[in-house]
């Protein structure tokens, strides 16, 4: 006598695809070869193609540049927060990889009207990569994949923590927006990051959930900016280039320092090559 399995919506075992929980609290079952994606995150799109799933990748936002050869061939949707909703329906995705801070709300919820499965991220640390990584990498199958790069990831966290343990730490503005002059709150991704390596953000603050004091504006004479010892300028959103170090060394009568916005913020699989390379520039100073 025989026993029928149960399955999954792909017709696989259910024992042999784990089930996965996003940031929303819904739980994913695995998808199957046959699971067309769109994503609606620069970052994640970069980490499908690094898990080996860029085949399935059928739609994508215009700001989704890397791996830049490859993401010719799949079809714009619009920005992060000017979505193209009937382009994604012409599409018929069966997954929507969406975030919290870099996706509007009424977007997702027009866009679980017809798309079978929305996965939402929300990774406010570089730990919180390692969860992301076993998430897409346990939906689409890809979790040999997924693993190498939580391998990649500890490695890079180890040499961060190391080098820590050698260097002090040093107070910094991290800016993203010039007139008005916007920084970070210290409960960003952005402010884990640095603070991964010893930069630890100024002002002292937390947004919370609201998008606005998760990346406040100032002016020059805050009372916190005394205690800045070093002045970073991001190359994205606003893009801070090399000519504008000397505007920002007057208003702040501190050292400048031009940074990669992408290292920085974006999270996935440029994690660990973002914290190598933010260690690699504090030791160069």
């Amino acid at each position: 006598m025989t026993t029928r399995q149960n399955t999954d919506p792909a017709g696989m075992p259910a024992d042999a695809c784990a089930q996965r929980v996003d940031a929303a609290g819904v739980r994913h079952a695995c998808a199957g070869p046959q699971a067309h994606i769109v994503s609606l995150v620069p970052s994640l799109t970069e980490l499908l193609f690094d898990l080996g799933l860029g085949d399935r990748v059928v739609g994508r936002t215009g700001f989704c540049v890397h791996p830049r050869e490859a993401l010719r061939a799949v079809p714009k949707v619009g920005g992060t927060k000017d979505v193209k909703l009937e382009r994604i329906r012409e599409l018929a995705p069966t997954h929507v990889l969406v975030n919290m801070d870099e996706n509007r709300r009424e977007t997702v919820e027009a866009l679980a009207a017809f798309v079978p499965h929305i996965v939402v991220t929300h990774p406010n640390t570089p730990q919180d990569n390692l969860a992301l990584f076993a998430l897409l990498g346990g939906i689409f199958g890809a979790e040999d994949a997924a693993a190498r790069l939580a391998d990649e990831l500890r490695a890079a966290l180890d040499e961060a923590a190391a080098l820590r343990a050698t260097l002090p730490d040093e107070r910094v503005l991290y800016l993203i927006w010039r007139e008005p002059w916007m920084t970070i709150a210290r409960d960003t991704y952005i402010a884990a990051t640095l603070e991964a390596v010893g930069w630890h953000t100024l002002p002292a603050v937390e947004g919370g959930e609201t998008g606005a004091a998760r990346y406040p504006a100032f002016d020059w004479d805050a009372p916190w900016l005394p205690d800045v010892e070093r002045v970073l300028l991001s190359t994205e959103p606003y893009r801070f280039r090399a000519e504008h170090l000397p505007e920002l060394e007057r208003l702040a009568a501190r050292p400048a320092l031009l940074v990669d916005g992408e290292m920085v913020s974006w999270y996935g699989s440029r994690a660990a090559m973002g914290l190598r390379w933010l260690c690699a520039l504090r030791r160069g100073l």
